[in-house]
């Protein structure tokens, strides 16, 4: 089984992910422990290398890229990043979007990264600006339509052990027999495909 977790910056992907791959004895990849790799490789901070990716589409092609493959290579494993619902599409058996309050996700990348909350709020809103714009226009995705997910929490509204467990309890009681409305992923260019051509 594939699962993807998406959501913004500071909604709980990470913790949940982790705790839900633990859980069902399944790999986990984290496409945020992969981009903040890059960000450090290159000296750069997350919100400066998304606002390069700008300019340089290959770095985006490159982390997307290495999803689409994992999304359709691999089994038992969960698949958290932004796009993951979306570079998965179709191969993916659930696909759950996490989210929380703007001042909740401020607070908890101000803990994680030791850094005041007012930077920290300001870098979440630049960081999601620039995605949104690049999503948009490499593969025309508009990241706010949430009709490709099967669950969507708010994650702000539950402990992680119990937001964990709603996650868990949808996944253990999904069967692909008796599922009659998965919604499709179409009208998604792969950019980086059309990049592999030339």
């Amino acid at each position: 089984m594939l699962i993807t977790v998406s959501g913004p910056a500071g909604g709980g992907k990470s913790t949940l992910a982790a705790a839900l791959a633990e859980a069902l004895d399944y790999e986990h990849v984290s496409g945020g422990d992969i981009f903040r790799a890059v960000a450090d490789e290159r000296g750069l901070s997350p919100v400066e290398l998304n606002e390069l990716a700008e300019t340089e589409p290959a770095i985006d092609y490159d982390l997307d890229r290495r999803q689409y493959d994992l999304a359709r290579s691999r089994d038992d494993l969960v698949l958290e990043s932004r796009l993951a619902g979306w570079l998965a599409g179709d191969t993916a058996d659930i696909r759950v979007w996490l989210t929380a309050p703007l001042a909740v996700r401020v607070e908890r990348i101000a803990d994680r990264e030791e850094k005041p909350a007012a930077a920290v709020s300001e870098e979440t809103r630049r960081r999601a600006e620039s995605e949104a714009r690049r999503y948009r226009t490499y593969y025309d995705i508009d990241i706010d339509d949430l009709s490709i997910y099967d669950l969507v929490l708010n994650t702000a509204r539950w402990e992680p052990d119990a937001a964990t467990a709603v996650v868990r309890t949808a996944v253990e009681s999904y069967t692909d027999g008796g599922d009659e409305g998965a919604m499709p992923v179409e009208g998604v260019r792969y950019e980086f495909q059309r990049a592999d051509a030339e």
